[in-house]
Formats: C-alpha cells, structure tokens, sequence
C-alpha cells in the first residue's frame, strides 16, 4: 500500500492481518489522494487536514516529494485539531502523536507519512513489520500483479492481502498458480462514541485515538483483520 498520512481504521486492519506490511514508496504520487491529506471532524464537520508539499506531482515518485518547508502550516494544523478535539477524552495523547509525527525532521512526504502509521502502531501495540519498497526489491520496472507476486517471492509468501479494491485489479488464479494465497480484508469500521450527533465512520485514525485509549483502539483495529 502506498504510504498514507494517519488512515482510517480500514488501513490498520489490513496491516494488523499480516507480518509483513510494503510500503510502496517508488510509485507514482497520486494528487488528491490519501498520501498528504485524511478527514477529520473540524469545527463541526467533515473536513480535510493537508500537509502541503513542494513540486508535487503524478511524474515523481512518492518518496521524491517533500513538504513545504516552514513552521507555519504545522502550527495551523495543530491549532485546528486542538480547537476542535481539546475537550476529547484522550485528546493529549492522540495529538502528542500527531505532533511527534510532525516534529519527524522529515522532510519527504512518504516518511512523514510512514511515521504516522509507525507511531500509532506501537502505541496501539500492532507489531507488524514495515518496509519501503524501494528500500530492498528494486523491481519498480515491474507493475501490477506482476510486481506484486515478485515481492511476495522475494519474500517467500504463503498469503497476500489486499483491500477490497483490489478484487477488481488481482486474480485468484493467477496468484494461485504462483503459489501464493490471494486474500482480501473489507473494512470493519464500528461505531465508537464521537461528539454529538451521527457517527461518522472512515475518519482519520485520528478520530478514533480522540475517542477512545490504546487498548480500545486495538480492539478495533483487531475487529476488522483477517482470520
């Protein structure tokens, strides 16, 4: 999966269903996608939260994209988050996460946002293993299932898993045959108490670390993975 700044509870459930989670740093950079932005519940409503970047564009590769560099698009995140969560349960420890991620000293958006996923990981207590593509297989030429399954032979695989997208991109039978089990993990996204008013599923992580304490967040992140 590409790496995405602090993603739903969906994104999580897929990495707690196996041992190892790829990040695809080396491919295209997708714009108005999940990469550099996720939604929150700010002043009352759905609303995005963005890291601006620097020279973006669908020709780089994610890791080539930095972030704006300067102090003030980080001070505006935070005074939005904390205007609108301060009076959350666990707000301290939900953005004291989204600070260190900030605070990183990364300047690339791909580990920013890695960081993101790291940092909530080992506070939930997920202990799955990260790696960037681009770190170790040097395969980007490949593509598709075909990039895909050579990881999972690189990595000796018994299991592939996949969001419910990819139904859609992968077929059983071609990882069959290559002697890797295809699965797919479709979101289990429970409601858990928010502010008032209807629950708004598929927030940012975020919103559920607002909620509820690491345990509770483990328990539902555990809810969706598959068997």
């Amino acid at each position: 999966m590409q790496p995405y700044l602090f993603p739903y509870i969906g994104y999580f459930q897929l990495a707690a269903s196996v041992d190892k989670f790829v990040f695809y740093d080396d491919v295209n950079f997708i714009k108005h996608g999940w990469i550099n932005r996720n939604r929150l519940c700010l002043n009352g409503a759905v609303r995005y939260f963005t890291i601006p970047l620097s020279g973006a564009s669908p020709f780089l590769k994610i890791r080539q994209i930095d972030v704006q560099p300067g102090a003030l698009w980080k001070k505006k995140m935070l005074e939005s988050v904390r205007h609108s969560y301060s009076k959350a349960p666990y707000f301290k420890a939900a953005n004291d996460l989204l600070q260190a991620t900030l605070d990183s000293g990364e300047s690339s958006i791909a580990a920013i946002a890695r960081t993101s996923v790291h940092t909530v990981c080992a506070y939930a207590g997920l202990d799955t293993q990260f790696i960037e593509s681009s770190a170790i297989y040097g395969n980007d030429e490949l593509s598709g299932a075909q990039r895909v399954l050579d990881i999972c032979q690189r990595e000796q695989a018994s299991d592939y898993f996949n969001p419910p997208g990819g139904r859609a991109l992968y077929s059983e039978e071609a990882f069959s045959a290559a002697g890797v089990r295809l699965h797919f993990v479709d979101p289990c996204l429970h409601p858990y108490r928010q502010f008032a008013g209807e629950f708004q599923p598929g927030l940012s992580i975020l919103d559920a670390l607002m909620f509820n304490d690491a345990r509770a967040v483990r328990e539902l992140v555990q809810a969706g993975r598959a068997a």
